[in-house]
């Protein structure tokens, strides 16, 4: 039963009563009754209001995931990774390393290995390379 039928029962049961309104008491339970109602309705009011605010908030919220999809594509990592592959063309190396900060993996080219740092993209954490021990590395293989 909802909160207006179980107040429009109660406006019942006190006309069935014949409540002297003329009393003070009658008076008295005369204006509970119109506050009960009054407040029954506004309750519907705000449960209306708020199912039509939800109702758009879906409706943003599916607009919005539109946009993300046209924007970000689709989330699958491994198509990502294979775009960005893809993307540095087949003579150039390409490098990759995994963030400390948020583990994302990272690739870059040569150009970024020769300038010692990277951005991370996802977190904007600085990474910086040093290649000395690298050099020295590779001299002493050869």
């Amino acid at each position: 039963m909802e909160i207006t039928e179980k107040v429009a029962y109660l406006k019942g049961l006190a006309e069935g009563m014949e409540l002297d309104t003329g009393k003070k008491e009658g008076k008295l339970l005369a204006a509970i009754i119109d506050v009960l109602e009054d407040i029954a309705l506004e309750l519907v009011d705000m449960q209306e209001a708020q199912e039509e605010l939800g109702d758009g908030l879906d409706a943003v919220s599916d607009d919005l995931e539109d946009v993300e999809d046209l924007l970000f594509g689709e989330d699958d990592e491994e198509d990502e990774a294979e775009y960005e592959l893809d993307d540095l063309g087949e003579d150039e190396d390409c490098y990759a390393t995994t963030c400390p900060t948020c583990e994302e993996t990272i690739y870059f080219d040569e150009s970024v290995l020769e300038d010692g740092e990277v951005i991370c993209p996802n977190c904007g954490e600085k990474l910086e390379f040093d290649l000395e021990g690298l050099e020295e590395a590779g001299d002493e293989e050869e």
